[in-house]
């Protein structure tokens, strides 16, 4: 059975930094593209983020230069670091891979 657990969301002031980790298991993780999407209150679910099996990364627009997507296939995680956030990027952020999504983690950003 596939999982994917996601943590490092919280509360973070405008300009700070955060990293997300999303651990998969059940899988033969290396073999498949990972994206990290984020979903606002009242907005739909977007897409923030993917990285193939090769390591090859695409990021929307509104993160590019701020947001770097890796992963480690030893541990089976893929990460999303978060820099210079500001309140727009407040959303639950999601991991997924193929169909499978993780529980999400909450980032707050505040003013």
């Amino acid at each position: 059975q596939v999982q994917l657990v996601e943590s490092g969301g919280g509360l973070v002031q405008a300009g700070g930094s955060l990293r997300l980790s999303c651990v998969a298991s059940g899988t033969i993780f290396r073999i498949y593209t990972m994206g990290w999407y984020r979903q606002a209150p009242g907005k739909q679910r977007e897409l923030v983020a993917t990285i193939t099996s090769g390591g090859t990364t695409n990021y929307a627009d509104s993160v590019k230069g701020r947001f770097t997507i890796s992963r480690d296939n030893a541990k089976n995680t893929v990460y999303l670091q978060m820099n210079s956030l500001n309140v727009e990027d407040t959303a639950v952020y999601y991991c997924k891979m193929v169909l499978y999504w993780g529980q999400g983690t909450q980032v707050t950003v505040s003013s």
